[in-house]
């Protein structure tokens, strides 16, 4: 077979995705068995892997999947042990004396809070977190999730501390002759060429990242506003974009200052102590009577609903009366605590010890570890056991607690239990060595992902610096992490730039490029979909969420990949001519047009 005819095959999996998942609007838990059965009879007959190592895959995926619902469990149990105790209600009257505005509150939960246990943890966290925090407050469960998976993109080349550059890029690259050679002609190092990418990263997501506050309150107000309007969104620019500034200038210089551990985490702490007190004292803020918030419950379109929107509204604990620090403590204790699990040895050590192995599973070759301990999960849990002491709740009302957060968590493992098997088989395939041309006989060997990503290449050309993001992108919607797809694709993106004729430095930044796509990708991943949804019980509109973000990861990735091509080939002046043309195009149009977008893609 030919490449063209390999990248048709190889593409099948994420069609069969997009058909019932985004187009056909299928629940995740219909849609992904199908994408797993289609994916394992294309793996053994088509593509010619082993039965075995697709068995080993789908076995190693299903105790991701697990570990996946451990997550969600944790985090939906500490918002309904904070619930049951009554805190939420402190907290949300926190929210509403900095402003009763949705647009302010998500950009300082979503954005800001959001960014800062990306930092800590990672893995999509965030939106484990400040999503059912958005529902808990009064935003539609729908709202909520759309919020937090769109600020999935800045933070998370640096999230859990560093780990998408220092485990997903560095295992791409190191020790790889072709980038020692390349290094060793350019009188490089290794460390300080990984240093110079992640300076690039920081680079490139300061100047993107800055709208993306911007990209959250117009998404609200257009799809959940009484008047569905961009330009409601828009009338908080001046705040979006202070939100934004406080974010990326840190994180950008400490970047390249300190490295890749702590550009998200530090860079949001900072942000946070700017933009809350700034917030407080009324700068940038909207005049007083133009206030944002949602329709009445009673209007609100059914998809909206998550099954934390259909508790009754009471004031939980309402008969008792908790400080503000005290309900803030148990968040505080979850950052802490998973920063703490990150760098303090030998706690990190501890927690990073296997409590499963399974040593060459089915005999595929894979070995399949679990480490419960250091999942985000198990913190989450810790937390919600001292808060039971800390809020001196009634055994009674945290068994509530519990008992809601397990119906939950239940809902979410379905569809994980086929998503992430589908993901791992597909990353895990094999391509036998007679089912290639002599033309390709390279690729034999090669999993779907790096074939797919090579007939793009070829197809590209020149161009290659403008794609290279998007391939980022993919990578991080099949596998589900800006760490696995900087894993598969950061030495062939370092490839593609060779072929291309771009020297050892301009590789650097196509790398990045690769780094910034495959954070922006999350937005749209269906681990973290299915995963940040199950967190507020809205289940079954996985599809409808990532058409939704469809928008902010489109402006990512072509914003990324113009000012990767100028900087690169320095024509600044002509390719961010162009860019910024299409932006401010769109922009006119938005400003002009109320239903904005298209419904053909939107609707």
């Amino acid at each position: 077979m030919n490449l063209l005819t390999l990248s048709l095959i190889a593409i099948v999996p994420i069609i069969t995705i997009l058909i019932f998942l985004v187009f056909l609007n299928w629940p995740a838990s219909r849609a992904m068995p199908i994408a797993l059965v289609v994916t394992a009879l294309i793996a053994m007959f088509v593509w010619g892997t082993d039965g075995s190592i697709v068995a080993g895959a789908a076995f190693n995926g299903l105790i991701t999947a697990l570990e996946v619902i451990f997550i969600v469990f944790g985090a939906v149990l500490l918002l309904n042990t904070v619930k049951e105790s009554g805190a939420i209600n402190t907290i949300r009257r926190g929210f509403t004396s900095i402003s009763p505005d949705r647009r302010i509150q998500a950009i300082i939960i979503a954005w800001l809070f959001g960014a800062f246990i990306e930092g800590a943890a990672g893995y999509g966290t965030p939106a484990a977190v400040a999503a059912p925090l958005l529902v808990a407050i009064g935003f539609p469960a729908m709202a909520a999730v759309m919020a937090a998976l769109i600020i999935q993109s800045t933070p998370v080349s640096f999230g859990a501390v560093g780990t998408p550059i220092q485990i997903g890029v560095n295992t791409g690259l190191t020790d790889q002759p072709l980038v020692l050679s390349s290094l060793e002609g350019a009188g490089m190092n290794y460390a300080d060429y990984l240093l110079q990418i992640t300076t690039n990263v920081a680079l490139l997501h300061a100047v993107i990242g800055v709208l993306i506050p911007l990209f959250v309150v117009v998404m609200l107000t257009r799809f959940f506003g009484p008047n569905k309007s961009f330009r409601e969104g828009l009338k908080v620019w001046k705040f979006a974009l202070f939100a934004g500034i406080a974010f990326t200038v840190p994180y950008y210089f400490i970047g390249l200052l300190l490295g890749p551990e702590f550009p998200s985490l530090l860079g949001a702490l900072i942000a946070m102590l700017i933009v809350v007190p700034a917030a407080r004292k009324g700068l940038f803020m909207p005049a007083s009577d133009d206030l944002f918030d949602f329709p009445p419950r009673s209007k609100w379109e059914e998809d909206w609903f998550g099954a934390l929107n259909h508790e009754p509204e009471k004031e939980e604990g309402s008969q008792r009366t908790i400080s503000m620090a005290m309900s803030w403590l148990p968040y505080v204790l979850v950052a802490g605590l998973l920063v703490a699990s990150r760098i303090i040895e030998p706690f990190t050590s501890l927690l990073k010890a296997p409590a499963l192995v399974f040593e060459n599973t089915f005999g595929s070759g894979i070995t399949t570890t679990s480490t419960p301990l250091f999942l985000p999960g198990f913190i989450f849990i810790v937390v919600s056991v001292l808060t039971f002491f800390l809020h001196r709740m009634k055994p009674a009302t945290y068994t509530n607690a519990w008992k809601s957060s397990l119906k939950t968590a239940a809902s979410a493992g379905l569809a994980l239990i086929f998503a992430v098997p589908m993901i791992k088989i597909f990353l895990n395939t094999s391509l036998a060595s007679d089912k290639v041309s002599a033309a390709t006989e390279a690729l034999a060997g090669q999993n779907m992902p790096l074939v797919l990503a090579e007939s793009v290449s070829v197809v590209a050309g020149d161009f290659w610096p403008i794609v290279a993001p998007a391939v980022g992108a993919l990578g991080a919607f099949i596998a589900g992490s800006n760490t696995f797809s900087n894993m598969m694709f950061s030495l062939f993106q370092f490839g593609a730039a060779g072929n291309i004729g771009l020297d050892v430095q301009q590789s650097g930044f196509v790398v990045a490029l690769q780094a910034v796509g495959g954070a922006a990708g999350n937005m749209v991943c269906v681990h973290n979909v299915v995963a940040a949804s199950a967190t507020v019980g809205l289940v079954g509109k996985e599809g409808a969420l990532i058409r939704r973000v469809l928008l902010p990861l489109t402006y990512y990735l072509l914003a990324a990949g113009f000012l990767g091509m100028a900087l690169i080939h320095g024509t600044i002046n002509v390719w961010l001519i162009i860019y910024a043309v299409i932006v401010i195009a769109y922009l006119a149009r938005l400003m002009t047009a109320k239903n904005g977008l298209t419904t053909a893609v939107l609707r």
